[in-house]
Parts: C-alpha cells; structure tokens; sequence
C-alpha cells in the first residue's frame, strides 16, 4: 500500500477534521463512520491518527465524540490525563460505563446521512 503524501494527508486529515466539528453535543460517531462518510471505507486507522493530532486545532476538534465501532473509548489515551475523554463526554450528558458509551446505538451519529 502506497502511503499517502503529506498534502494529501493533511487534506485528508482537515475533511476528518470537518466532519467531527458536525457531530452534533452530546452524540458520538466513530471513525470508520466518518472514513466511510469520506468516501475512503477502510480507513478508520487513518482518522484515528487524524484524532489524534487534533488536539490545537482551531476551531476545536470535538475528539472526544469520535470512538470506535463498538462505543469504546479507545482514543483516551490522546488527551491529557486519559479521563479527559469521558469527563468531556459526560459533561455533554453521555454516559460511560468501563469506557464504552452506553446507548451506543441511541447516541450514533451517521455522518454520511447527515452531511
């Protein structure tokens, strides 16, 4: 597999950027949601690194909403302390039972029916 260039990357990582700024308070999506919503099914991993480097951007990226398939918080470990993640998701009213979002289903957000 060919890696993309660092400018395809970062426009890549700018459109993930986008689409997390839309995900609506109190609701989560996850990242193969949001690749798939890109038109790049499969590359889930790719918007988790974009997750990851998200932290500054302007206007803020509510990464905290972005988790994986199943509601688990696998991208705690990004912010600063861990507990971050769900402390800023709870403020929002979503609850988090051993790092997985109760009511998944309930709280997902389709990017690709919304945007």
């Amino acid at each position: 597999m060919k890696k993309p260039s660092s400018g395809t990357q970062e426009r890549f990582f700018e459109n993930v950027y986008d689409i997390a700024r839309l995900i609506p308070y109190g609701r989560v999506t996850s990242y193969g949601a949001i690749a798939k919503s890109l038109g790049a099914a499969g590359s889930s991993r790719m918007v988790g690194w974009a997750m990851n480097g998200s932290h500054g951007q302007f206007p803020p990226v509510p990464a905290h909403r972005v988790v994986n398939r199943q509601g688990l918080l696998t991208g705690k470990h990004h912010f600063s302390p861990p507990e971050l993640m769900q402390e800023l998701l709870e403020s929002e009213g979503v609850e988090v039972v051993n790092d997985k979002v109760k009511d998944f289903e309930r709280l997902f957000w389709d990017p690709s029916e919304e945007v």
